[in-house]
């Protein structure tokens, strides 16, 4: 992202859940002042929109509240005051609909040429998550959801608003051509080979290394072939490391730096690939699917984009259904996933250990993973939950699930794959907070190729098919020795689970929370 808004050259529309001033943000705002430099030495200004959602009493009469730089360069923001980046026009939005109605979504615009769909916030964390790079029509339709979401007055106006990504090249080539070109893929690379080739350099450490791009230590890439580049060069192993060594020096974040692996080294064909390059390809069909906020304390906004895509989806599923979603509990979706088995597809997916287990104590939430999966497979005959694979996360360098309380390895990403080649990725969780109330914004694609480089990609960044299964007993992961990992709730969470409830949803309003 810091990449991306650091080459713009006219416009940046950045929306986020939550921001709060980390490490992550400093590399942000970073980007943002080495974009000023930029625009200046050009003589030009570049604009630039935020919007975030940091609950403020003003919303009640006003969900748009402008914010001014005295409060977004305040001590848990950071945002660079208007001194620093002298060639930006900034303007900050902080949106919440009360009193459910989270501003969820996770994007980013850049010269409405490209797109970045993600499921992190600007915070610092121990998550895995994903994003994906658009280009070509679907960015126009992400423009209209920001110009939407925003509701304001522009001030200024967005340089390109009347523009169109149609027919928009971006400074390094057509639909990733320079970073293909320059790593030697061809249109016709199958994604076998694609990783083969990435995963061998990264195995093939390099006479001198490219330094990370950290928020101390910045440096800025002149276009997707050189990160690439450089993110291969971070997970190379560096003097007597074995591979498993570098993944987690790479995975050890600012609010985690120690924690140890307990992992065997990976071989060349489980190498951890962190920025994948996709093949040059034509356009391939798209929608956005997203869903608005609601935040009236009731069920009744279901119907919308998002949810219908997901349910049909899986209804018109013939063979697989894969999910990766930090919690899963909405209630439209559990009979779906049944009838899905019930009919002979394979369904698998995959949860976050303990991930925000207080907030979905709350009554009507749906509760934990471990109580959703022990009632799925309850509902099942034991010939039906061959059909059914429920899987704790477990982080790359990891032999067994790290419950979330813990902050130590915990899964963020939000993706459903159906049949191998439907898509969709973005920012809804497979929860009821996401399919009833929160703003969301997801992509929905048609394609085999990209959906299986996601499969692979997801195969390579984690050890959840390997160690993370869980009982179909009743829904809880264990060791050899029978034991539940360390802070395993189970399928009982107590007679006061819903004052647990009430914990966690305050510390979700703070932003310390899962969300």
């Amino acid at each position: 992202m810091s990449n991306c808004i650091a080459r713009a050259e006219q416009e940046v529309f950045l929306a986020t859940n939550y921001w709060k001033a980390s490490g992550a943000s400093t590399l942000i705002t970073n980007g943002l002042r080495e974009l000023s430099r930029r625009a200046g030495k050009r003589g030009t200004k570049a604009v630039v929109k935020i919007m975030y959602d940091r609950g403020s009493a003003k919303q009640v009469i006003d969900n748009h509240q402008v914010v001014a730089a005295a409060n977004y360069t305040a001590k848990g923001v950071q945002l660079p005051p208007p001194g620093e980046i002298p060639n930006i026009d900034l303007q900050v939005i902080n949106y919440h609909r009360p009193v459910f109605g989270t501003f969820h979504a996770k994007f980013m615009i850049v010269d409405r040429k490209l797109a970045i769909v993600s499921s992190n916030n600007i915070q610092d964390n121990d998550n895995l998550e994903m994003m994906t790079h658009l280009e070509g029509s679907i960015v126009d339709s992400l423009y209209d959801m920001a110009l939407i979401s925003w509701s304001k007055e522009l001030k200024p106006p967005l340089p390109c608003a009347i523009a169109s990504a149609t027919h928009a090249t971006v400074s390094e080539g057509p639909i990733n051509q320079h970073a293909s070109q320059h790593h030697h893929i061809q249109p016709t690379t199958s994604v076998a080979d694609l990783f083969q080739s990435l995963a061998e350099r990264v195995g093939d450490p390099p006479s001198v290394y490219l330094p990370e791009h950290t928020e101390q230590d910045p440096h800025y890439d002149s276009d997707i072939a050189a990160e690439v580049q450089r993110a291969l060069h971070v997970l190379a192993p560096r003097r007597s490391e074995k591979k498993i060594d570098a993944i987690t020096r790479h995975l050890n974040t600012t609010i985690q730096p120690d924690t140890k692996g307990t992992a065997p080294d990976v071989g060349i064909h489980d190498a951890m690939i962190s920025l994948i390059p996709h093949p040059m390809h034509e356009p391939v069909p798209m929608a956005m699917v997203c869903r608005k906020p609601w935040g009236a304390p009731n069920k009744t906004s279901l119907h919308v984009p998002q949810n219908e895509a997901f349910i049909s989806a899986i209804r018109n599923a013939k063979e697989s259904v894969f999910i990766q979603t930090p919690n899963l509990n909405a209630e439209p979706l559990l009979p779906a996933l049944l009838e899905a088995v019930r009919r002979g597809v394979n369904v698998t997916y995959y949860v976050t250990l303990g991930y925000n287990d207080a907030g979905e104590l709350l009554p009507f939430q749906g509760g934990t993973n471990e109580m959703v999966a022990h009632k799925l497979y309850s509902s099942l005959t034991a010939t039906e939950k061959g059909k059914l694979n429920i899987y704790n996360y477990v982080g790359k360098d990891q032999t067994r699930p790290i419950h979330n309380k813990f902050k130590m390895r915990s899964c963020h990403i939000k993706l459903l794959i159906v049949d191998h080649h439907i898509g969709i990725q973005g920012n809804g969780n497979q929860d009821t907070q996401s399919w009833f109330h929160s703003q969301e914004v997801n992509v929905l694609i048609d394609s085999a190729s990209i959906c299986a480089a996601w499969e692979e990609g997801l195969r390579r960044n984690q050890n959840t098919h390997l160690y993370g299964a869980v009982s179909k007993d009743d829904g809880c992961w264990r060791d050899e020795n029978g034991e539940m990992a360390e802070g395993a709730i189970g399928i009982d969470p107590g007679r006061f689970s819903w004052a647990k409830g009430i914990v966690g949803a305050v510390q979700r309003v703070r932003g310390e929370g899962g969300f």
